[in-house]
C-alpha cells in the first residue's frame, strides 16, 4: 500500500556545522519541484537559513539557496504554476523567488515584504479563481468535460476586465494579516491590519479561499482550552492602497476539551489546517501531550435555529423563510494516538456530492480522498479525510545513513527518527517527507489503497489521473512510479481511446501533451522503449511545421477565409502527384517569397526534415513486415525509432507538404536546400525522396484503408544506400533520471550532490539511436547545431526527456528568435530545464 521509493541525504557534516531547521518547512509543486529548508551554522555559531530545491526525477542535484532570512524560516508556499516560490521566517520578512532564465536550478528574489519582528505562522497565494473539479463517479464517461469541470470561482482580487491579480497573504504571530499585491508594474503594494479589535497571539494559523473571493483565516493560541477562532477576510484595492476588511465568523472549542475524561490530556494544538485551500468548510484539528495526540475533523455547515411556539403561531415560518446559522460540527474523531510529528494534506480537487458520514465512512479509497500523519515512532498513516479511518500504514525507523551498520548505532531512549515535515504530490500518489536528521524520504503511495490491488482498478485511477494531468498540464511523474511495464501498452491505447473520443478543437490543444504522456510511459518497458523516439521526433515535426507554415504570408492582406499554411495542406492531400514540381506549380509561390537571411538561418531545421525524410525511407524495408518490438538472441533485430511513422498518413502528410515548401525556397536560395552526398551529379535527390515519400503516403493516408507498401517502392528504398549517403540522425539521449529504475521497488539509496552509479532501466537497451558512445559528438537537439564532442558552450537539459540545447542563442535572426522562443520556458516535452555542466552537456 505504502513503500519507500528512494532515500535522499546529505554528506557527512560536522555535528557543530549542520542541524536540520526549526521549524522545518517543505513544499512540493505541481511540476513535481520540492522545496525544503536546512540551516547551516558556521565557526562563529552564526545560522545560515538555506533552502533547498530539487526536482524529483534528480533528487542528488539539490539546488541550495542562501535565503538571506535573517530568522528561521517558518513558511514556503508554491504558485499554481509552480514555477514561483514563497518563503517567510520568523522576523516577518517574505521573499518570492523565481527561475533565473527559466532554470529549475537557478533562483533568484526580486520582490518581498516585510511585518517587522513578527514572525509568520500562516501564508498563502492569493486565489486566482482557476478550480478544476474531478468527478470520480463520472471517470468512465467519454468527455473530458464531464470528468473534469470548471468550478464557479471567484479570485481573490480582480484587475480591470477580471483578470486576477497575484498577490500573497499572511497571518503573524501577534494577530494581524498582511497582504501584498503584485502591480503589473512589477511594484508591490502591501497592507496590514489586525484580524480582529481584541489582538492576541496566535500560535497556528491556516488560509482558505471561498468561491465568492474572500478569503478564510483560521487561528488558535496553542492551548486546546481556547477556542479555534475563524475571521473573513476581504481584499480591495481603493485609490492606488490596498485595504484589509476583516470580519469574525462562528468560533469552535475541541471536542476532546469537553469530555471529562480527556480534558486535561491533550494540552496543546499542535497542527491546524484547513482539508483543503479551496474549502474553507472542513478543518483538520489535531491536539496532542508529550506523548501522545487526538486528531478532529470538523464541518461548517448551515442549520435551521428553531423557532419558539408562540412565534411560530403568529407568523409560520415556511420553507425557505426559517432563519439559518452558520455552526461547527464535528465530522469524526480518532482515539488516542502516539504523538503526531506532521501532517500532509491532498491537493486533489475529488468532487464530493455528499460531506456527510456516510460517505467519510465508505470503505473506498481514492486518491485525494486521504491525507496522511507522521508519528514519532517513525510511522506514517494514511487516513480517510473525513471519517480519519485508517487505509494505511508505512512502518521504518527511516532509512539509516549508508556508512553505518544497524548493529554500530548505540542505543538511546531520545525519539525515533521520523518526519518533520511532509507534502503530498498534486495527485496524492507520492509523499514526501523530511526527518528530524535532515534526510529526505520519497514514498509511493497506492492509487487504490483500502482494496486488493486489482490490476483493472489500479490502472483505472491511473489512466483518470494522467487525463488530468494532460488537462490541467501538471506533470506527472509521480503517476509513473506507479505504472508497472506489463501496464504500459494497455495505458497508452486507453489514453489515445480517450484522446480521440473529445472533440477536434480539444485535441488540438491537447495534441502534443498527450505525444509527451506517450513517450515518458513507453520509457517504462523495454517492449516499448524504442516508441519513445518517434514520440519526440512527432512533436519535433509538428513545432518545426508550424514554425515553417507561420512564416507564409498571403500576397495581398485581403485575401479570404484560408491561410497559405492551410491552402498548403489542401493542396497537398489533393493532389497525389508523384512529381514535385506539379504540386509545386498549383500553389501561389508569391506567398512563399521570405527574406533570403531568414531562409538562410533556418537551413538547420529545413536539412533535419530532408535527412529524416532520406532515414525513414531507407528503414522501410527492414520495417515493413510487423516485428517484436525487442527480440531474443539470434532471433533477429529490433525495430529501430521511427517504425510509427511508416505507418502514420498524417506524419508522412506533413513532411511532404514540407518538401514541396522547401522545394520552394530553394528556388529563391538554393543555399538553404538540404545537403545531400550522392553518387550521381546530375540525379535531382529531392525529386527522388518526394516520390518515394508519395507513394508511401498513399499507402496509408487516411482516405481509404491503410495498405502495405508494394514490392516496387521497397525495391526502390532498397536502391537509396547506393543512390545517396544516408547521415546517422542523433536521437534524443537515454535519460539519466529514476524513475524508469524505480520498477523493481527496491528503494534507492542517494546522496545530495553526488550523481549515483544507478541500476540499468529499460531504456538503456542497446538499441539503434538510443546509445550514444563515449566521444561521439553531440548535438543540440532544438536548434539541430553541432556541438562537438566536449562542448565549449553552456548548455541546458530538459528534466525529463534529456533533451540538450545550448543556453544562449548563437544566432540573433528574428526567425531563430522565433523558433527559440518556443522552448524558451519549457522542453519539447513540456519538461522544465536545467543547467547542466559543460563536461556532461
Amino acid at each position: 500500500m505504502m513503500d519507500l521509493a528512494y532515500v535522499c541525504e546529505w554528506e557527512k557534516w560536522a555535528k557543530s556545522t549542520y542541524c536540520p531547521s526549526l521549524p522545518l518547512a517543505c513544499a512540493w509543486s505541481c511540476r513535481n519541484l520540492i522545496a525544503f529548508t536546512t540551516d547551516l551554522r558556521n565557526e562563529d555559531q552564526d545560522l545560515t537559513h538555506l533552502i533547498h530545491i530539487l526536482d524529483t526525477e534528480h533528487p542528488w542535484e539539490v539546488h541550495s539557496i542562501s535565503s538571506g532570512h535573517s530568522e528561521a524560516i517558518t513558511c514556503l508556499e508554491w504558485d499554481q504554476s509552480g514555477s514561483r516560490l514563497l518563503s517567510a521566517d520568523a522576523d516577518g520578512q517574505i521573499k518570492c523567488w523565481s527561475m533565473a532564465d527559466h532554470l529549475a536550478n537557478s533562483w533568484e528574489s526580486s520582490v518581498g515584504s516585510q511585518v517587522e519582528g513578527d514572525p509568520i505562522v500562516a501564508l498563502s497565494w492569493l486565489h486566482n479563481g482557476v478550480k478544476l473539479a474531478l468527478h470520480v463517479e463520472k471517470s468512465g464517461a467519454s468527455s473530458f468535460g464531464e470528468k473534469f469541470s470548471r468550478v464557479k470561482f471567484s479570485p481573490s482580487l480582480t484587475l480591470f476586465g477580471g483578470k486576477p491579480m497575484e498577490g500573497w497573504i499572511a497571518v503573524t504571530v501577534s494577530g494581524l494579516v498582511t497582504v501584498s499585491l503584485l502591480k503589473p508594474s512589477g511594484q508591490v503594494l502591501t497592507s496590514t491590519e489586525s484580524l480582529c479589535r481584541l489582538r492576541g497571539r496566535v500560535a497556528l494559523a491556516d488560509i482558505a479561499f471561498t468561491g465568492g473571493g474572500n478569503i478564510v483565516v483560521a487561528a488558535a493560541d496553542g492551548s486546546s482550552a481556547s477556542p479555534v477562532k475563524f475571521y473573513k477576510v476581504c481584499v480591495s484595492v481603493v485609490s492606488e492602497k490596498c485595504r484589509i476588511d476583516t470580519e469574525i465568523l462562528p468560533s469552535l472549542f475541541m471536542r476532546c476539551t469537553t469530555d471529562p475524561n480527556r480534558k486535561d490530556r491533550f494540552p496543546a494544538i499542535t497542527h491546524l489546517k484547513f482539508l483543503a485551500r479551496d474549502m474553507s468548510e472542513q478543518v483538520l484539528l489535531c491536539a496532542s501531550s508529550q506523548t501522545g495526540s487526538l486528531v478532529e475533523c470538523w464541518s461548517l455547515r448551515k442549520e435551521g435555529l428553531p423557532v419558539n411556539n408562540i412565534f411560530q403561531q403568529i407568523s409560520p415560518v415556511v420553507g425557505d423563510k426559517q432563519p439559518m446559522i452558520l455552526k461547527w460540527r464535528i465530522l469524526s474523531a480518532t482515539n488516542d494516538l502516539d504523538r503526531v510529528s506532521a501532517v500532509a494534506l491532498p491537493k486533489l480537487p475529488i468532487s464530493l456530492t455528499n460531506t456527510d458520514l456516510k460517505v467519510a465512512s465508505d470503505t473506498q479509497f481514492y486518491p485525494g480522498l486521504g491525507l496522511a500523519l507522521a508519528f514519532q515512532d517513525g510511522s506514517v498513516h494514511m487516513v480517510h479525510r473525513l471519517s480519519l479511518q485508517t487505509m494505511a500504514v508505512f512502518y521504518s525507523s527511516a532509512p539509516r545513513s549508508l556508512d553505518e551498520p544497524a548493529l554500530k548505532r548505540p542505543r538511546t531512549t531520545c525519539p525515533a527518527v521520523h518526519f518533520k515535515a511532509m507534502q503530498l504530490s498534486w495527485t496524492s500518489l507520492a509523499l514526501v517527507g523530511i526527518d528530524n536528521h535532515g534526510k529526505l524520504s520519497l514514498l509511493r503511495i497506492s492509487p487504490s489503497l483500502g482494496h486488493p490491488l486489482e490490476p483493472k482498478l489500479a490502472l483505472q485511477h491511473l489512466l483518470f489521473l494522467l487525463e488530468y494531468c494532460m488537462v490541467t498540464g501538471y506533470d506527472w511523474w509521480d503517476i509513473l512510479l506507479h505504472v508497472q511495464p506489463g501496464m504500459v501498452q494497455s495505458l497508452v491505447e486507453r489514453l489515445h481511446e480517450e484522446y480521440t473520443r473529445q472533440k477536434p478543437a480539444l485535441q488540438q490543444v491537447l495534441s502534443t501533451r498527450i505525444l509527451a504522456m506517450k513517450a515518458s510511459l513507453c520509457r517504462l518497458s523495454p517492449c516499448t522503449v524504442a516508441r519513445v523516439c518517434d514520440y519526440h521526433t512527432k512533436l519535433f515535426l509538428m513545432a518545426v511545421t508550424s514554425t515553417l507554415k507561420s512564416l507564409l504570408r498571403p500576397h495581398f492582406l485581403n485575401t479570404p477565409d484560408k491561410s497559405p499554411g492551410d491552402r498548403l495542406a489542401e493542396i497537398c492531400a489533393k493532389i497525389t502527384d508523384v512529381d514535385i514540381d506539379k504540386v509545386m506549380i498549383n500553389l501561389k509561390t508569391e506567398e512563399f517569397v521570405l527574406d533570403m537571411n531568414i531562409l538562410q538561418a533556418l537551413q538547420q531545421l529545413l536539412q533535419w526534415v530532408g535527412d529524416f525524410v532520406l532515414y525513414l525511407l531507407v528503414s522501410l524495408p527492414n520495417q515493413v513486415q510487423p516485428r517484436p518490438l525487442v527480440t531474443l538472441p539470434n532471433q533477429g533485430s529490433p525495430l529501430r525509432p521511427g517504425h510509427s511513422f511508416l505507418r502514420d498518413g498524417t506524419s508522412l502528410g506533413m513532411l511532404r507538404e514540407l518538401m514541396v515548401v522547401i522545394r520552394i525556397w530553394g528556388l529563391l536560395k538554393p543555399s538553404c536546400l538540404p545537403v545531400y552526398t550522392a553518387t550521381s551529379d546530375t540525379q535531382d535527390s529531392m525529386s527522388l525522396l518526394f516520390r518515394l515519400l508519395t507513394k508511401l503516403w498513399i499507402c496509408c493516408r487516411d482516405e481509404g484503408p491503410a495498405s502495405e507498401p508494394d514490392e516496387g517502392l521497397v525495391d526502390e528504398c532498397c536502391l537509396l544506400p547506393s543512390q545517396l549517403l544516408v547521415p546517422s540522425l542523433d536521437w534524443l539521449p537515454a535519460s539519466d533520471g529514476l524513475v524508469s529504475r524505480l520498477q523493481p521497488k527496491q528503494p534507492l539509496r542517494l546522496r545530495f550532490g553526488r550523481v549515483p552509479t544507478l541500476p540499468s532501466s529499460a531504456s538503456t537497451l542497446q538499441l539503434d539511436g538510443l546509445t550514444r558512445a563515449p566521444g561521439q559528438p553531440k548535438i543540440d537537439h532544438l536548434r539541430r547545431l553541432h556541438l562537438g564532442a566536449y562542448p565549449t558552450k553552456e548548455c541546458k537539459a530538459c528534466t525529463r526527456c534529456g533533451c540538450v540545447t545550448m543556453l544562449k542563442s548563437p544566432n540573433e535572426t528574428t526567425a531563430v528568435k522565433q523558433w527559440e522562443q518556443r522552448w524558451i520556458k519549457n522542453c519539447l516535452c513540456g519538461g522544465l530545464w536545467r543547467r547542466v555542466p559543460l563536461s556532461s552537456s
